[in-house]
């Protein structure tokens, strides 16, 4: 018996998502007002892990759908997540000048266009997860579309972002800094779980489970991801024996979706190596 191959998955997976996103963005063309269209593909297009949407897919499979059924969700949540991003670049935020080597949104458009990149993306992300997706039905498309709501908005991703910026970065307290990464970062995860298990057919309790197993995915890979960035060192022993615990949770969560889970129970993996290999000195992403 082979092991899984999570790099394979990912890659082969990431080339439908970045088709679908070029798909779902609209076209440049002479009606761009503002070079707002040129904006949102500079905002999407331009690389990235894809990770939201990986876990969208593997929560869709887990509960027995098909990628298919997963690219409209995956392609709204990546569209919110670049968003945040485009946002979260702004002076008025954290005053990034650039982002994977490339200037940020605002440095390459304008800051007031920066702001309408991030709305247009926002509300195209509703559009596409909005028109559906083969074989799922439109009660479940509606209520991918709350949870996508819930989780991006006060509740979830927009109210860690308040608590982040009122707290700042020195936190001593875990439960405080959770609360942070649960809100601003784990949130989107949750959503991807959730979405992923409605349109892949999952019942209540299967999609409850998806959508609480990105809610710990989610935390420990930003625990991982301040590891790496060498953030909240006072807490550092702390949340790497949280990743551990967090990444055990997760597989329980898994266990009942049986083989269909291995692309999630790989991804946990990957997440807990990477923020040890990261305590340990070793930075590679």
């Amino acid at each position: 018996m082979t092991s899984f191959d999570l790099t394979a998955y990912l890659a082969g997976r990431r080339v439908q998502v970045d088709e679908a996103l070029a798909r779902a963005l609209p076209e440049i063309g002479s009606d761009d007002p503002g070079r707002l269209k040129e904006g949102m593909q500079y905002a999407v297009l331009q690389g990235g892990k894809r990770m939201r949407p990986m876990i969208t897919i593997a929560a869709c499979e887990a509960a027995g759908g098909q990628i298919a059924a997963a690219l409209p969700g995956s392609c709204a949540l990546e569209m919110i997540h670049a968003y945040s991003l485009v946002h979260d670049d702004l002076p008025a935020m954290d005053n990034d000048l650039e982002r994977r080597g490339r200037p940020t949104v605002h440095v390459a458009f304008g800051h007031p266009q920066a702001i309408l990149v991030g709305d247009a993306l926002l509300t195209r992300a509703f559009e596409v997860l909005g028109r559906g997706a083969p074989g799922v039905s439109g009660d479940r498309i509606a209520a991918a579309m709350t949870h996508l709501a819930r989780h991006a908005g006060i509740h979830g991703m927009v109210g860690g972002q308040a608590l982040d910026i009122a707290l700042g970065q020195d936190i001593h307290a875990l439960d405080l800094l959770e609360q942070v990464h649960a809100l601003k970062t784990g949130a989107l995860y949750a959503a991807g779980g959730a979405i992923g298990g409605l349109c892949g057919g999952g019942d209540e309790a299967q999609v409850r489970d998806l959508e609480s197993w990105g809610l710990k995915f989610g935390i420990a890979f930003q625990h991982a991801d301040d590891i790496l960035d060498d953030d909240q060192k006072a807490l550092r022993a702390q949340a790497l024996a949280r990743v551990d615990q967090l990444v055990g949770e997760c597989d329980a969560l898994a266990a009942p979706f049986g083989a269909r889970a291995e692309p999630l129970r790989a991804l946990a993996k990957w997440v807990r190596d990477r923020a040890h290999a990261a305590a340990a000195g070793v930075k590679a992403d």
